[in-house]
C-alpha cells in the first residue's frame, strides 16, 4: 500500500486546491465535492502503473483560521 499526502487549501479567487507533499501532482475544483473527485482522478492518472499491483491511499491534510467569536455585551 501507498500513502500520497496532499494538502488542501483554498486560492484567492476562492477554488479548492490539492497540491502533493511527496508526488509530483496538482489539481483544483470549485468546490470540494469537485476536488475530490479531481484528486482521484489525478492521483489515479499519475500512479497508473503503479495501480496494477497496489493499493493507494489518499491523506488529505487542511489549514483554517480561527477567529474569536463576538461577545454580545448584556445592559
Amino acid at each position: 500500500m501507498r500513502l500520497i499526502k496532499l494538502e488542501i487549501y483554498q486560492d484567492e479567487e476562492g477554488n479548492w486546491c490539492a497540491r502533493g507533499m511527496d508526488a509530483d501532482i496538482f489539481t483544483q475544483g470549485k468546490t470540494l465535492d469537485e476536488l475530490r473527485k479531481n484528486i482521484e482522478e489525478a492521483v489515479e492518472v499519475h500512479f497508473e502503473e503503479e495501480l496494477q499491483t497496489e493499493t493507494i491511499r489518499i491523506l488529505t491534510l487542511s489549514e483554517f483560521e480561527v477567529q474569536a467569536i463576538a461577545k454580545a455585551s448584556s445592559s
